[in-house]
């Protein structure tokens, strides 16, 4: 014979304690569920891309040909743009760019890197041999294969965009003062990270 047993009654204390940690696990699902701005990126429109404007010192959230958010008062490399860049020249590549990882960072809040030295600066490099047969078949290789393009030839990388962290604002509001990114205030940097995605196109001109 089968012995079924009733559920045993709750008492009132069981009952609250219950009840408490119900409400305490939801509460804890609800703060893990809250994104990040590096997650909220995740979920950008697929058609948006940048433009850095060298000469205006801006960087505008673009929609086709529509700005969707402009930032003011951006810095670059303290020696200006180029479209010859070599490692450790402090300028800042031209040209189209995409980025390639999204990470924080603890010196400049977060960091985008992009993929610099890209084809075109490759090639333009060999022509004027600025590189060497072994540096251009590294990038070549890379390249071909849709990947992060090697950072430690004669052309340099680790270039990307990002933050102040705590750098001086008004050394920033005054000059170009990059090794060669694209900096902007931390506040910028977490408006701009809402509009991005790994892979987004970036047009340095």
């Amino acid at each position: 014979m089968f012995n079924f047993r009733a559920p045993l009654a709750q008492t009132p204390k069981q009952s609250r304690t219950f009840t408490l940690s119900l409400l305490f696990s939801l509460t804890l699902m609800a703060a893990v569920a809250i994104p990040s701005p590096v997650t909220r990126a995740a979920q950008a429109p697929s058609d948006v891309w940048v433009e850095v404007d060298t000469e205006q010192l801006s960087l505008a959230v673009m929609q086709g040909e529509n700005p969707l958010q402009v930032f003011e008062n951006i810095a670059i490399g303290s020696n200006g743009p180029t479209l010859a860049k070599r490692r450790d020249d402090s300028t800042t590549p031209l040209g189209e760019f995409t980025i390639t990882e999204i990470r924080p960072s603890q010196r400049f809040e977060l960091f985008l890197a992009i993929n610099y030295p890209n084809l075109d600066h490759t090639e333009r490099a060999f022509l004027d041999e600025r590189i060497d047969i072994t540096e251009y078949r590294a990038l070549r290789y890379e390249l071909d294969r849709g990947l992060p393009p090697p950072q430690g030839t004669s052309l340099g990388g680790q270039l990307g965009i990002h933050g102040l962290g705590a750098g001086d604002i008004k050394v920033h509001e005054t000059v170009n003062w990059t090794e060669g990114c694209i900096a902007l205030t931390n506040e910028q940097l977490l408006e701009l990270v809402k509009w991005v995605v790994v892979g987004t196109k970036v047009v340095v001109r």
